[in-house]
Order: structure tokens, then C-alpha cells, then sequence
């Protein structure tokens, strides 16, 4: 296994994270590199051994907890390790334990990594569409808040995610968006026909904004158009591809 490339925001300095793309890892085929899909058709000892190695460059010695993703807004709060195993279904979680680290599992949606390095509260959220529009990172905020975290204090880092330029959608989903808010009509571009161009990483940069959060790091890094660094679910359905790798962004705590 090559080493691992673990990408970090200024933002977040101090904080053990990383965002991670393909580069490095054990598998092969349309999974090449640093796959952490549990639901890929991947061999999952490889995916197992992904996610140690992507661990160790993280937060080495830390336990590392990440959600059943199910694109919705929902955050939950975890101070010891699952029970039996079970994964909550929810698209974020937060804690104060110095001994977890929090990951999420992406492919062109969003990953946001937080903290309050004062309150010793971070949190990591999965913001695809629907949970960008549902409201995930709200959700994440107030539940930090709850651990202590003060919303003004936080930091918050956007990481590698399908970039405007590559994300064409339909005049029914930006009329999703404009009928939450008039104002959303700024993150998308006309493009062809009956189509825009959305601009995912500007759209939840504005929630957390709008949430209170100062600090607010977007990484700009386009998923779909990156081949060698990172996995593309639009990409992989596009080429026709029987399936897809993921790569994950892992925060926690100093130890």
C-alpha cells in the first residue's frame, strides 16, 4: 500500500483531520486506491484496511465511528462507541471524546469537518443536496452548542465535492431550492436547456454562514473532474461503471 494523501484546512490547524481522496490504499479495478465504501461490492478487507490506514494519518489510537448515510438532516451525538457495532442512521455526528474520530463517507457530496478547539467539541457532516437543503449542518451547529461549542467560535472546513462546473441539474431541483429561498437562485448558472450548473460548496458554505458560523473554509477541489485524486459517484454513472469507491473525512480531538 502506497501512503495515504491526507488533505488539511488552515482553518482547522491544530485539530487532528484530514480529508482523504483515492490516492494511496489497497484496492484495485474501478476502486483503485484509498476506497472506504462498507456498501461497495469492493473486497471488503481491502475497505477495512482503507479505513485503518486513513485512520492512522488522521488520529492514530483514536476509535473511529461514522454514520449509516441516508442523505438526511440528521446529526447525532456520541460520547462512547456504538453499541454492539450498530451505526445510527444520520448524516452527522459531534462529540467531546478525545478518543473517537468522527468520519463521513463521500462521492461528490460534501463532507464538512468542524470544531471548537476552545470547547473541545468537534463534528463532521455529510452534505449532499438533500442534506445541504434539509438543513445537516444547522443540525451540526446546535448540536455542538449543546456539547458546549460556541456557534462563533466554530471553525468549519468544506472538502472535496463535485464543483459547480461539473454538477448539472434539472429546472425541478433548482425550483426546490428557489422556493426554499429566492435567494438560493445565486448558486446556480444557467447551462443548456432546462438545466443549471449548482454550486454545492458555495450552498453550504452559505448555511453554516447563515448558522453563525466566522470561519468557514472551502477547499475547492472538484471530485467529478479529479480523477487521480479523488472518487466520483457522477463520474462512475456517467462511464457506466458497475460501481464506486469513497473517501472519507476523519476529525477528532488531540489525544
Amino acid at each position: 500500500m502506497s501512503a495515504v494523501e491526507v488533505i488539511r484546512a488552515d482553518v482547522l490547524a491544530g485539530v487532528p483531520h484530514g480529508f482523504l481522496g483515492r490516492r494511496g490504499g489497497a484496492s484495485g479495478g474501478v476502486f483503485a486506491g484509498l476506497n472506504v465504501g462498507a456498501g461497495s461490492s469492493d473486497d471488503q478487507a481491502a475497505v477495512a484496511e482503507n479505513r485503518m490506514a486513513a485512520l492512522a494519518a488522521v488520529r492514530p489510537g483514536a476509535t473511529l465511528l461514522t454514520p449509516y448515510q441516508i442523505h438526511s438532516p440528521d446529526c447525532v451525538t456520541v460520547r462512547v462507541p456504538f453499541a454492539n457495532g450498530v451505526r445510527p442512521h444520520a448524516d452527522a455526528l459531534v462529540t467531546d471524546n478525545p478518543a473517537l474520530a468522527l468520519g463521513i463517507v463521500t462521492a461528490d457530496c460534501a463532507p464538512v469537518l468542524l470544531a471548537d478547539v476552545e470547547a473541545g467539541v468537534v463534528g463532521a457532516a455529510h452534505a449532499g443536496w438533500k442534506g445541504a437543503l434539509g438543513g445537516v449542518t444547522d443540525a451540526t451547529v446546535d448540536a455542538m452548542e449543546a456539547l458546549g461549542a460556541v456557534r462563533d467560535r466554530i471553525a468549519a472546513a468544506i472538502g472535496p465535492c463535485i464543483a459547480r462546473a461539473s454538477y448539472e441539474v434539472d429546472a425541478a431541483f433548482r425550483l426546490r431550492f428557489e422556493e426554499a429561498d429566492p435567494a438560493n437562485e445565486r448558486f446556480f448558472a444557467d447551462g443548456r436547456a432546462e438545466h443549471a450548473q449548482f454550486d454545492l460548496e458555495g450552498y453550504v458554505a452559505h448555511r453554516l454562514a447563515k448558522a453563525g458560523v466566522r470561519r468557514i473554509e472551502a477547499m475547492g477541489l472538484d471530485t467529478y473532474a479529479n480523477e487521480d485524486r479523488f472518487f466520483s459517484y457522477r463520474r462512475a454513472t456517467h462511464r457506466g461503471e458497475p460501481d464506486y469507491g469513497r473517501q472519507i473525512a476523519i476529525i477528532g480531538l488531540p489525544g
